[in-house]
Order: structure tokens, then sequence, then C-alpha cells
């Protein structure tokens, strides 16, 4: 089984400068440009059969787009959501100063999870995507915290976050599961988004 693991394009929280994990925010149109991009890559290199994506808008709108271009079906699932950082979502960075940072693995935000419960529900919902899966190649479009969390898992990480994987807009990243065998074709992939590089 092939999996592209897929991060959703820029969001209006990237222009606003504010705290984004569960703060539901847009694509921008760059975003929106980000995810055609990304989209017709992966409709001649490697589409997938079926897209599973976050139910948050910066994602879901990726992975609609995604599906349309690729033409498969994409299920939105609520426990690919990326982290949620509770009262700090939507806040700018200056407010969210005054909530103290948790200083360990099993401390929240306020009205949020932990990092340890981050990790484990991802684990759970990685496994079960995993588990049903009856296709060839499918995809996965999420989070930064998302994707750094299947991962690590896929690595064979322990529940520390001693190492983080930078991952780009529309980054996409390539696994394969054969039998036993755990093979990384390939992480944060952004070759396509070049053409804006050259409009700057």
């Amino acid at each position: 089984m092939e999996i592209l693991l897929i991060r959703h394009g820029e969001s209006e929280a990237d222009i606003l400068n504010v705290h984004e994990g569960r703060a539901d925010f847009s694509l921008t149109d760059l975003g929106r440009q980000q995810v055609s991009l990304m989209a017709k890559k992966v409709k001649l290199e490697f589409p997938p059969d079926f897209i599973w994506a976050s139910t948050l808008q910066r994602a879901s709108e990726t992975g609609e787009l995604l599906s349309e271009t690729v033409n498969c079906p994409v299920e939105y699932e609520e426990q690919l959501m990326e982290f949620n950082n509770g009262v700090q979502a939507g806040l700018s960075f200056e407010e969210a100063k005054k909530y103290p940072k948790p200083q360990y693995l099993h401390e929240r935000y306020r009205e949020g999870e932990s990092h340890i419960e981050f990790r484990m529900r991802i684990e759970s919902i990685f496994s079960e995507i995993i588990s049903v899966n009856n296709y060839n190649r499918i995809a996965i479009v999420a989070h930064g915290g998302v994707i750094n969390c299947i991962l690590r898992s896929f690595f064979g990480m322990g529940i520390s976050k001693d190492y983080y994987f930078k991952l780009g807009d529309t980054s996409i990243s390539f696994l394969e599961l054969v039998e036993r065998n755990k093979i990384v074709h390939f992480i944060n992939n952004i070759s396509h988004l070049d053409p804006l590089k050259q409009l700057r």
C-alpha cells in the first residue's frame, strides 16, 4: 500500500499571524494556487485511489480540490484535525503569551489536548485507515502536526518530540508498506511550487 501525506495550502491564519491549531481558517488565494499545482503533480505522477482529509477548512478545501483534479472519492475525518491547542487557537502570538505553555507532554492548554493525547489520536486513526484500506494508493490530506505524528509513528519513534519534520505548504510525502517493510520514497516534496517562486 502506498500512502501520500499531503499538507494543506497556505491559510488565512498565515497572513494574520495567529495561532492556528483548531482555529478554522480557509485557504488564501495563494493557498488555492499551491493546491492546484500540487494536485496537477499528484494526478500526473502518483494519483491516489482514495483520499482521507481533515474536516478543518484549510485541509478539507485542499482535499476537495485534489479529489476533483484526480477524480477520486474523498472522505472527511474529524480525527485528522490538527492539534487541539484550546484557548490558544486563533489568538495572536502576543495575546497567546498570557497563557502558560505546557511544560510536559501530558499537560494541556486550557480546553485543549496534551501532546500524548494528540499522538495517540493520530496513531489510532492512522491504524484504522490502514486496516480498512482496500486501495493500492491513498492520500491523507491534513496538517503539519498530524503528518509529523504519522511520520513519527511510521519510523517507530517514541512519544517525545525530539524530532520535527519541517513541512511546507502542500508538501507531499510518499510512504509505502510492503508486507512488514516500511519504505520512505520522499518527505516534504514541494517542487511543484517552483512556478510560484518565478512569479515573485
